[in-house]
Protein backbone atom coordinates (compact mmCIF):
# COMPACT_ATOMS: atom_id res chain seq x y z
CA UNK A 1 0.00 0.00 0.00
CA UNK A 2 2.93 2.50 0.89
CA UNK A 3 4.45 1.68 -2.63
CA UNK A 4 0.96 2.40 -4.02
CA UNK A 5 0.93 5.60 -2.71
CA UNK A 6 4.70 6.68 -3.39
CA UNK A 7 3.42 5.88 -6.88
CA UNK A 8 0.66 7.82 -6.76
CA UNK A 9 2.21 11.02 -5.32
CA UNK A 10 5.03 10.93 -7.86
CA UNK A 11 3.09 10.40 -10.60
CA UNK A 12 0.94 13.56 -10.05
CA UNK A 13 4.13 15.42 -8.59
CA UNK A 14 6.11 14.42 -12.49
CA UNK A 15 2.45 16.20 -13.93
CA UNK A 16 1.98 19.23 -12.01
CA UNK A 17 5.72 19.46 -12.61
CA UNK A 18 5.64 19.42 -16.86
CA UNK A 19 2.34 21.60 -17.24
CA UNK A 20 4.38 24.32 -14.33
CA UNK A 21 7.52 24.01 -17.03
CA UNK A 22 4.79 23.67 -20.03
CA UNK A 23 3.01 27.14 -18.83
CA UNK A 24 6.48 29.07 -16.48
CA UNK A 25 9.23 27.88 -19.13
CA UNK A 26 8.54 26.68 -22.75
CA UNK A 27 5.35 28.83 -23.31
CA UNK A 28 5.77 31.76 -20.69
CA UNK A 29 5.30 33.97 -24.00
CA UNK A 30 2.22 33.51 -26.23
CA UNK A 31 3.33 32.53 -29.79
CA UNK A 32 2.56 30.36 -32.80
CA UNK A 33 3.35 27.11 -32.36
CA UNK A 34 5.27 25.50 -35.46
CA UNK A 35 4.69 22.38 -37.27
CA UNK A 36 8.41 20.87 -36.44
CA UNK A 37 8.19 22.07 -32.30
CA UNK A 38 4.51 20.69 -32.93
CA UNK A 39 5.90 17.22 -33.62
CA UNK A 40 9.04 17.50 -31.60
CA UNK A 41 6.74 17.83 -28.28
CA UNK A 42 4.78 14.67 -29.73
CA UNK A 43 7.66 12.78 -30.01
CA UNK A 44 8.79 13.62 -26.45
CA UNK A 45 5.36 12.75 -24.88
CA UNK A 46 4.87 9.39 -26.61
CA UNK A 47 8.40 8.59 -25.31
CA UNK A 48 8.13 9.38 -21.75
CA UNK A 49 4.65 7.40 -22.06
CA UNK A 50 6.89 4.63 -23.32
CA UNK A 51 9.53 5.23 -20.34
CA UNK A 52 6.76 4.87 -18.07
CA UNK A 53 5.48 1.75 -19.46
CA UNK A 54 8.82 0.43 -19.09
CA UNK A 55 8.40 1.14 -15.28
CA UNK A 56 5.19 -0.69 -15.36
CA UNK A 57 6.70 -3.51 -16.51
CA UNK A 58 9.60 -3.40 -13.93
CA UNK A 59 7.26 -2.87 -11.34
CA UNK A 60 3.80 -4.95 -12.26
CA UNK A 61 5.02 -6.69 -14.81
CA UNK A 62 4.23 -7.97 -18.65
CA UNK A 63 0.29 -8.22 -18.06
CA UNK A 64 -0.25 -4.73 -16.71
CA UNK A 65 2.39 -2.77 -18.92
CA UNK A 66 0.18 -4.42 -22.11
CA UNK A 67 -3.06 -2.97 -20.07
CA UNK A 68 -1.44 -0.17 -19.66
CA UNK A 69 -0.10 0.42 -23.54
CA UNK A 70 -3.42 -0.85 -25.08
CA UNK A 71 -5.26 1.72 -23.08
CA UNK A 72 -2.56 4.52 -24.18
CA UNK A 73 -2.84 3.15 -27.45
CA UNK A 74 -6.76 3.65 -27.07
CA UNK A 75 -6.59 7.00 -25.93
CA UNK A 76 -4.38 8.69 -27.84
CA UNK A 77 -6.50 7.30 -31.29
CA UNK A 78 -9.83 8.83 -29.40
CA UNK A 79 -7.90 12.35 -29.06
CA UNK A 80 -7.67 12.68 -32.50
CA UNK A 81 -11.50 12.58 -32.79
CA UNK A 82 -10.84 15.57 -30.46
CA UNK A 83 -8.49 17.51 -32.73
CA UNK A 84 -11.36 17.18 -35.44
CA UNK A 85 -13.71 18.97 -33.33
CA UNK A 86 -11.20 21.27 -32.13
CA UNK A 87 -10.53 22.43 -35.49
CA UNK A 88 -14.16 23.15 -36.33
CA UNK A 89 -14.16 25.29 -32.92
CA UNK A 90 -11.54 27.00 -33.85
CA UNK A 91 -12.41 28.01 -37.41
CA UNK A 92 -15.84 29.01 -36.45
CA UNK A 93 -14.73 31.26 -33.50
CA UNK A 94 -11.94 32.40 -35.92
CA UNK A 95 -9.37 31.94 -32.48
CA UNK A 96 -6.13 33.26 -33.65
CA UNK A 97 -3.40 30.67 -33.73
CA UNK A 98 -1.26 32.19 -31.20
CA UNK A 99 -4.19 32.15 -28.77
CA UNK A 100 -5.16 28.53 -29.33
CA UNK A 101 -2.04 26.84 -27.26
CA UNK A 102 -3.33 28.97 -24.28
CA UNK A 103 -7.31 27.36 -25.17
CA UNK A 104 -5.85 23.97 -25.08
CA UNK A 105 -3.65 24.05 -21.59
CA UNK A 106 -6.21 25.35 -19.96
CA UNK A 107 -8.86 22.87 -21.79
CA UNK A 108 -6.13 19.90 -20.55
CA UNK A 109 -6.23 21.12 -16.72
CA UNK A 110 -10.04 20.62 -17.08
CA UNK A 111 -9.95 17.76 -19.09
CA UNK A 112 -7.20 16.21 -16.53
CA UNK A 113 -9.95 16.65 -13.45
CA UNK A 114 -13.00 15.40 -15.20
CA UNK A 115 -11.20 12.70 -16.57
CA UNK A 116 -9.87 11.72 -12.51
CA UNK A 117 -13.29 11.80 -11.60
CA UNK A 118 -14.88 9.71 -14.68
CA UNK A 119 -12.47 7.09 -13.50
CA UNK A 120 -12.94 6.53 -10.03
CA UNK A 121 -16.96 6.75 -10.31
CA UNK A 122 -16.91 4.40 -13.45
CA UNK A 123 -14.47 1.37 -11.46
CA UNK A 124 -16.58 2.35 -8.26
CA UNK A 125 -19.43 1.17 -10.54
CA UNK A 126 -17.29 -1.66 -12.11
CA UNK A 127 -16.82 -3.01 -8.30
CA UNK A 128 -19.79 -2.85 -7.23
CA UNK A 129 -22.77 -3.25 -9.56
CA UNK A 130 -21.15 -5.58 -12.23
CA UNK A 131 -24.03 -5.65 -14.49
CA UNK A 132 -23.19 -2.10 -15.41
CA UNK A 133 -20.17 -3.42 -17.42
CA UNK A 134 -23.12 -4.77 -19.93
CA UNK A 135 -24.21 -0.71 -20.20
CA UNK A 136 -20.96 0.47 -20.79
CA UNK A 137 -20.36 -1.74 -23.19
CA UNK A 138 -23.81 -1.55 -25.00
CA UNK A 139 -22.70 2.27 -24.76
CA UNK A 140 -19.27 1.73 -26.09
CA UNK A 141 -21.46 -0.08 -28.98
CA UNK A 142 -23.64 2.40 -30.23
CA UNK A 143 -21.60 5.19 -29.87
CA UNK A 144 -19.18 3.08 -32.61
CA UNK A 145 -22.41 2.48 -34.44
CA UNK A 146 -23.47 6.41 -34.80
CA UNK A 147 -20.23 7.14 -35.57
CA UNK A 148 -19.86 4.83 -38.47
CA UNK A 149 -23.37 6.06 -39.92
CA UNK A 150 -22.91 9.50 -38.85
CA UNK A 151 -21.81 12.28 -41.69
CA UNK A 152 -19.26 14.94 -41.58
CA UNK A 153 -19.26 16.79 -38.12
CA UNK A 154 -20.95 20.32 -37.87
CA UNK A 155 -20.31 22.46 -35.02
CA UNK A 156 -23.08 25.28 -34.04
CA UNK A 157 -21.81 26.73 -31.03
CA UNK A 158 -24.51 29.26 -30.90
CA UNK A 159 -27.19 26.67 -30.77
CA UNK A 160 -25.50 25.04 -27.75
CA UNK A 161 -27.50 25.59 -24.56
CA UNK A 162 -24.72 26.19 -22.03
CA UNK A 163 -23.39 28.87 -24.69
CA UNK A 164 -26.55 30.45 -24.46
CA UNK A 165 -26.32 30.51 -20.56
CA UNK A 166 -23.17 31.82 -20.59
CA UNK A 167 -24.32 34.88 -22.63
CA UNK A 168 -27.28 35.52 -20.22
CA UNK A 169 -25.31 35.25 -17.25
CA UNK A 170 -22.25 38.03 -18.59
CA UNK A 171 -22.45 39.85 -21.68
CA UNK A 172 -19.82 38.92 -24.56
CA UNK A 173 -17.85 40.85 -26.70
CA UNK A 174 -17.62 40.66 -30.48
CA UNK A 175 -14.01 41.05 -30.82
CA UNK A 176 -10.77 39.35 -28.96
CA UNK A 177 -8.55 41.05 -26.49
CA UNK A 178 -5.09 39.66 -26.62
CA UNK A 179 -6.03 36.36 -24.79
CA UNK A 180 -7.97 37.67 -22.06
CA UNK A 181 -11.21 35.63 -21.32
CA UNK A 182 -12.50 38.62 -19.25
CA UNK A 183 -12.61 42.51 -19.65
CA UNK A 184 -14.14 45.32 -18.10
CA UNK A 185 -15.56 48.08 -20.60
CA UNK A 186 -16.89 51.02 -18.56
CA UNK A 187 -16.84 49.67 -15.27
CA UNK A 188 -18.74 46.60 -16.53
CA UNK A 189 -17.27 42.66 -16.75
CA UNK A 190 -17.64 41.00 -20.23
CA UNK A 191 -16.36 37.49 -21.23
CA UNK A 192 -14.57 37.13 -24.66
CA UNK A 193 -15.01 35.33 -27.51
CA UNK A 194 -12.04 32.85 -25.95
CA UNK A 195 -13.63 32.12 -22.47
CA UNK A 196 -16.59 30.56 -25.07
CA UNK A 197 -14.27 28.79 -26.87
CA UNK A 198 -12.48 27.57 -23.62
CA UNK A 199 -15.99 26.37 -22.43
CA UNK A 200 -16.66 24.42 -25.71
CA UNK A 201 -13.28 22.59 -25.44
CA UNK A 202 -14.44 21.76 -22.14
CA UNK A 203 -17.80 20.38 -22.92
CA UNK A 204 -16.07 18.07 -25.65
CA UNK A 205 -13.78 16.93 -23.70
CA UNK A 206 -16.67 15.72 -21.45
CA UNK A 207 -18.71 14.16 -24.31
CA UNK A 208 -15.39 12.38 -25.31
CA UNK A 209 -15.12 11.12 -21.75
CA UNK A 210 -18.08 9.64 -21.92
CA UNK A 211 -16.89 7.19 -24.46
CA UNK A 212 -13.54 6.85 -24.14
CA UNK A 213 -13.22 6.25 -20.07
CA UNK A 214 -15.57 2.68 -20.39
CA UNK A 215 -13.67 2.50 -23.59
CA UNK A 216 -10.13 1.80 -21.32
CA UNK A 217 -12.28 0.20 -18.93
CA UNK A 218 -13.09 -2.34 -21.15
CA UNK A 219 -8.69 -3.23 -21.11
CA UNK A 220 -8.79 -2.76 -17.39
CA UNK A 221 -10.33 -1.80 -13.68
CA UNK A 222 -6.93 -0.95 -11.98
CA UNK A 223 -7.28 2.22 -11.15
CA UNK A 224 -3.34 3.12 -11.68
CA UNK A 225 -3.39 2.06 -14.93
CA UNK A 226 -6.44 3.59 -16.72
CA UNK A 227 -5.58 6.64 -14.82
CA UNK A 228 -2.13 7.49 -15.96
CA UNK A 229 -2.44 5.98 -19.58
CA UNK A 230 -5.22 8.43 -19.83
CA UNK A 231 -3.34 11.63 -18.32
CA UNK A 232 -0.08 10.69 -20.84
CA UNK A 233 -3.03 10.99 -23.65
CA UNK A 234 -4.07 14.09 -22.84
CA UNK A 235 -0.72 15.59 -21.69
CA UNK A 236 0.19 14.98 -25.47
CA UNK A 237 -2.82 16.46 -26.90
CA UNK A 238 -2.24 20.12 -27.34
CA UNK A 239 1.34 19.08 -29.16
CA UNK A 240 -0.49 16.30 -31.23
CA UNK A 241 -3.28 19.03 -32.25
CA UNK A 242 -0.52 21.53 -33.36
CA UNK A 243 0.93 18.81 -35.85
CA UNK A 244 -2.19 17.42 -37.67
CA UNK A 245 -4.29 20.00 -37.47
CA UNK A 246 -3.32 21.43 -40.82
CA UNK A 247 -3.31 18.19 -42.19
CA UNK A 248 -6.39 16.65 -40.45
CA UNK A 249 -8.40 15.91 -43.36
CA UNK A 250 -5.96 13.45 -44.47
CA UNK A 251 -7.46 10.91 -42.23
CA UNK A 252 -11.03 10.84 -43.66
CA UNK A 253 -11.06 6.95 -42.73
CA UNK A 254 -9.42 7.12 -39.25
CA UNK A 255 -12.94 8.28 -37.55
CA UNK A 256 -14.23 4.72 -38.90
CA UNK A 257 -11.38 3.03 -37.46
CA UNK A 258 -12.07 4.41 -34.27
CA UNK A 259 -15.77 3.15 -34.42
CA UNK A 260 -14.57 0.11 -35.02
CA UNK A 261 -12.37 0.08 -31.99
CA UNK A 262 -15.53 1.35 -29.95
CA UNK A 263 -17.32 -1.40 -31.30
CA UNK A 264 -14.88 -3.99 -30.67
CA UNK A 265 -14.19 -3.13 -26.63
CA UNK A 266 -18.00 -3.03 -26.30
CA UNK A 267 -17.74 -6.53 -27.24
CA UNK A 268 -15.62 -6.98 -24.93
CA UNK A 269 -17.21 -5.43 -22.15
CA UNK A 270 -20.40 -7.63 -23.16
CA UNK A 271 -18.40 -11.19 -23.26
CA UNK A 272 -16.42 -10.43 -20.75
CA UNK A 273 -18.30 -13.09 -17.87
CA UNK A 274 -18.52 -15.94 -20.74
CA UNK A 275 -15.03 -15.30 -22.88
CA UNK A 276 -12.18 -12.61 -21.33
CA UNK A 277 -10.21 -11.71 -24.45
CA UNK A 278 -6.55 -12.11 -23.55
CA UNK A 279 -4.76 -7.74 -23.49
CA UNK A 280 -2.12 -9.34 -25.84
CA UNK A 281 -4.76 -10.20 -28.59
CA UNK A 282 -6.81 -6.71 -27.73
CA UNK A 283 -4.02 -4.79 -28.08
CA UNK A 284 -3.08 -6.78 -31.84
CA UNK A 285 -6.58 -5.93 -32.70
CA UNK A 286 -6.46 -2.55 -31.70
CA UNK A 287 -3.21 -1.78 -33.42
CA UNK A 288 -4.11 -3.59 -36.30
CA UNK A 289 -7.39 -1.50 -36.95
CA UNK A 290 -5.51 1.85 -36.27
CA UNK A 291 -2.85 0.81 -38.64
CA UNK A 292 -5.27 0.25 -41.56
CA UNK A 293 -7.43 3.05 -41.25
CA UNK A 294 -4.38 5.32 -41.23
CA UNK A 295 -3.08 3.42 -44.44
CA UNK A 296 -6.48 3.53 -45.87
CA UNK A 297 -6.76 7.19 -45.39
CA UNK A 298 -3.36 8.74 -46.56
CA UNK A 299 -3.55 6.28 -49.95
CA UNK A 300 -7.05 7.76 -50.77
CA UNK A 301 -5.99 11.49 -49.84
CA UNK A 302 -3.22 10.88 -52.39
CA UNK A 303 -5.68 9.97 -55.25
CA UNK A 304 -7.98 13.34 -54.47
Amino acid sequence: MQTDLIFWIGFNVFVLLMLALDLGVFNRKAHEITIKEALIWTGVWIILAMCFNGLIYYWQGEVKALEFLAGYVIEKALSVDNIFVFVLIFSYFKTPTIHQHKILFWGIIGALIMRAAFIFAGVALLEKFHWTIYVFGAILIYTGYKMLTQKEKVIEPEKNPLIKIIRKIIPVTSEYHGGDFFMKQNGKLFATPLFLVLILIEVTDLIFAADSIPAILAITQDHFIVYTSNVFAILGLRSLYFALAGMIDKFRYLSKGLALILVFVGLKMLLVDFYKVPIQIALLVIIVILIVSIVTSLKSSKKL
